[in-house]
């Protein structure tokens, strides 16, 4: 044989044997790379849920240890459910889950790696792939005015709204987060005050005021949301959180407001100091008494305080702007003339009290009703021109019903309120914070309601 072409056979193999090694190596980093490039996908989704899970849970505990520990269970749980173990012959397993606070923040990192064994690419002396992902999830502090109707249409579903609203509470961070508790019916209370300087709220005395709540008065919706509004400015600038919340529940439209009144008899609704007395109208009281603001019941301050006694009407009209909370001592400054009384604009309030017999009368129910309508929306609307996000939450079918004097229904005001996408044209604002209504048609979906909500509120606090 040809020494020479001998020679070239050889090379020849050599070729062919490195160029198989090559090819071999090739198909292997593509085939066992492909593997990793799809446990990797699924790594990431798992740790991103996980690390979702561990900010929705690091509501859980009575304290921070308590806290970390839901955190990492929770991201546990989901990390498992969304990369079972073997996935591609894979060994997922979180690495870590840190649990930061700062303020009022939550940060929580989730770490995770599923190495996994590789096949052609082993002729390279490779034995493993390891692929890594991580995820983070802020959860923002939050400052949130829970506001609950207490009216008396309210009396059969007592039980169910209790139970909502300390479930609702339930899902928040107790040493985090800032809550107000405000329930409402002729008038409105604050139950709870928010925390101004410090964070977190104690849930086991809101959890005992709501228990103690009694169901009866009228639907003074504006002293509620006044009320929130006022609770969530009470955190000075610097202090305040980087999501602010009212959440608003009530089974129908406004029907009172508060006010000072302006009396014929000059010694008619004065303290003992001589002051004018500020208290609640309500359309719906046959009496046509001024009640007690600061009191949910419809309690009357006292008789000479009725609109409408011994067949006459005593208040001589009512006044051009909402004053219910000016300084007891000048309560017609007019420096506190933010929300109109009288005017044209949603609804037309004129000053008329009423004149004559009859203990129902149409134009003081008609302007009453209609006030205290706009007030409810135009007090929502300051409150997002603050960048305050209203939810709002309505019960019954009540909801549904149309007003005596104007074709707006109760929902349609929640809506309005919330300022969401299918609220009434007049009332969408584009440029404030669109927030979100749930209507709970029965009992039985109150509770769901109220979870929607908290799920919503917590999405855009991360």
């Amino acid at each position: 044989m040809n020494p020479k072409l001998s020679r070239q056979r050889g090379a020849v193999a050599i070729m062919v044997a490195v160029s198989m090694f090559v090819l071999l190596a090739v198909v292997g980093l593509c085939v066992d790379a492909g593997l990793a490039y799809l446990v990797k996908a699924r790594l990431n989704a798992a740790v991103d849920s996980a690390a979702l899970a561990g900010a929705r849970a690091v509501t859980n505990g009575n304290n921070q240890t308590e806290q970390i520990a839901s955190a990492r269970a929770a991201a546990a749980d989901f990390f498992a459910a969304n990369i079972p173990n073997n996935y591609l012959l894979s060994s997922p397993r979180i690495t870590s889950t840190s649990v930061t606070f700062n303020g009022g923040q939550a940060t929580i990192d989730v770490v995770a790696e599923a190495p996994m064994p590789v096949s052609i690419m082993q002729i390279m002396n490779f034995t493993t792939l390891t692929p890594i992902a991580a995820a983070q999830t802020i959860r923002n502090d939050l400052d949130m005015a829970l506001v609950i109707d207490t009216s008396g249409s309210l009396l059969q579903s007592g039980a169910t709204v209790r139970t909502s609203a300390k479930s609702f509470l339930n899902k928040f961070n107790i040493t985090q987060d800032r809550v107000a508790l405000i329930h409402f019916a002729s008038g409105a209370e604050t139950d709870v005050t928010i925390n101004p300087t410090t964070r977190g709220f104690n849930r086991t005395t809101m959890t005992s005021k709501i228990n103690s709540y009694v169901f009866t008065g009228g639907t003074a919706s504006v002293e509620g949301m006044w009320n929130a509004r006022d609770q969530l400015n009470q955190v000075p600038l610097a202090s305040r959180s980087t999501t602010r919340v009212i959440v608003f529940f009530s089974d129908g439209a406004p029907t009172a407001f508060g006010s000072y009144m302006s009396f014929t008899n000059s010694n008619d609704c004065k303290d003992v100091l001589g002051r004018d007395i500020a208290g609640t109208l309500d359309s719906l009281d046959a009496t046509f008494g001024l009640s007690k603001m600061d009191d949910s019941d419809n309690v009357i301050i006292k008789e000479s305080c009725r609109i409408y006694r011994n067949s006459a009407y005593t208040a001589r009209r009512l006044p051009d702007w909402y004053n219910a909370h000016n300084d007891a001592r000048t309560p017609n400054e007019t420096s506190k003339r933010e929300f109109p009384i009288v005017g044209s604009w949603p609804r037309t309030v004129t000053a008329d009290i009423g004149s004559g017999a009859g203990s129902r009368n149409d134009i003081y129910r008609r302007n009453i009703e209609r006030a205290s309508r706009n007030l409810a929306e135009a007090i929502a609307s300051s409150a997002r021109d603050q960048g305050i996000v209203v939810f709002t939450l309505g019960l019954g079918a009540a909801l549904k019903t149309r007003g005596d004097y104007d074709s707006d229904t109760g929902e349609m005001i929640l809506k309005c309120m919330a300022n969401t996408a299918d609220a009434p044209q007049r009332c969408q604002t584009p440029n404030q914070p669109v927030g979100m209504y749930c209507y709970a048609a029965t009992d039985n979906d109150l509770t769901p309601c109220f979870s929607r909500l908290a799920s919503a509120i917590l999405r855009i606090t991360k």
